[in-house]
């Protein structure tokens, strides 16, 4: 005869989605503050990471590390703009002036593609009434003026809120057991070692996206620019480096930055330097995704691609433009939370075991420790 399954652990799964669902509530109403706390965590876990490293080779204390990290991190982005700043900024200013002229062209050009080709008038994108493609990209136009131009124009609220950011991130990085520990502590004990565990697994996590991001945007500004300079492509160098920044947000920032520069030459060139230009950013991005990433990532966290989507678009309306840019960190987030609390504890299910779905979305590819859930003791 079988144990009856006690009430507290039938009403658990319970208690756990309505507890979820307030927290959820919660951190809607006060999505802001929680997206800049993230911000600031990100940056920690990179900056934490450095540190390491040097304190590892260098034998430094913590305090001297995390200081000469921030100083090498300010020196490589000083020179990066140093040596790349003021031709970016000409050739993103040249662009957005000539960006009528260029639309001018592209509508001209799209016409005359549909007086040639039924089917392209028929599906109304090169429509003279409709217009489809030049008016998405005046939609693009709009969405990167509003989320940007309209944040900028807020001097004080900037000012306060990348201080607020560094000043987080650095106190995070310096002491990351001591805020470790605090979180540790507000869990009840005998659950205490499974929150280590998740904040362990959430840290390597975030750790590997933040290299991964890094050198993907590296990789991509790079051969992006290889490809663009070796077409002759007008502002291949600011188009270089908007494909390096895109490539945080996934899908979406692929799109647009393959699109934009084969759109521009479409108007001037036509179709075949069109897909030219395309076939460049498709190629980038292939070799970013297949060789780039999981080298970096490992297959730390499983992110199916339907998650990854609805995580940008809900990020997109949280927090706009920089919501779209910690969309997938945040989606890894709450993948790691799941995968230890809902899959290794209330369902007692490890990873290879029996029954267990041999590629299911919360499965790691390495093996996690799992704690057992408590049992009454025997009466």
């Amino acid at each position: 005869m079988t144990d009856a399954v006690p009430p507290a652990r039938r009403t658990a799964p319970l208690v756990l989605v309505l507890l979820a669902a307030a927290v959820l509530l919660f951190l809607w109403r006060i999505a802001e503050l929680v997206l800049i706390a993230f911000i600031a965590a990100l940056i920690s876990v990179y900056l934490g990471g450095f540190t390491d490293i040097l304190c590892r080779r260098l034998r430094f204390p913590r305090g001297p590390g995390l200081v000469l990290a921030l100083l090498l991190t300010l020196a490589a982005l000083g020179g990066i703009g140093a040596l790349l700043g003021a031709a970016v900024a000409e050739q993103t200013q040249d662009l957005i002036a000539a960006v009528p002229r260029y639309l001018t062209a592209l509508d001209q050009q799209l016409r005359n593609l549909a007086s040639s080709y039924p089917l392209l008038r028929r599906t109304g994108i090169a429509s003279a009434e409709t217009g489809l493609i030049t008016s998405a990209l005046t939609e693009l136009a709009g969405f990167v003026r509003r989320g940007v131009f309209g944040y900028a124009t807020a001097t004080g609220r900037v000012l306060i809120d990348t201080v607020a950011v560094i000043v987080m991130a650095l106190y995070l990085a310096l002491r990351p057991a001591l805020y470790r520990d605090g979180l540790v502590q507000l869990v009840p004990p005998r659950f205490r070692t499974v929150a280590r565990e998740v904040l362990d697994d959430l840290a390597d996590s975030l750790r590997a996206w933040v290299g991964a991001q890094l050198l993907a945007m590296v990789v991509l500004a790079v051969l992006t620019g290889i490809g663009l300079w070796l077409l002759d492509v007008p502002y291949w160098l600011a188009f270089a480096i908007f494909t390096g920044v895109a490539v945080m947000v996934p899908f979406f920032g692929t799109i647009v930055s393959t699109l934009l520069p084969a759109l521009l030459v479409l108007g001037d060139r036509g179709p075949l330097a069109f897909l030219a230009v395309a076939s460049i950013g498709v190629v980038v991005h292939l070799v970013e995704a297949n060789v780039v990433h999981p080298v970096i990532m490992q297959h730390r966290v499983a992110l199916p691609p339907v998650l990854t989507i609805l995580s940008v678009l809900v990020m997109a309306k949280v927090g706009g433009l920089v919501g779209m840019l910690v969309a997938v960190p945040a989606l890894a987030t709450l993948v790691v939370l799941l995968r230890h609390v809902l899959i290794f504890q209330l369902y007692g299910e490890r990873p290879g075991a029996a029954g267990a779905p041999a590629h299911a979305v919360l499965q790691p590819s390495r093996e996690v420790p799992v704690v057992a859930p408590p049992t009454s003791p025997p009466r």
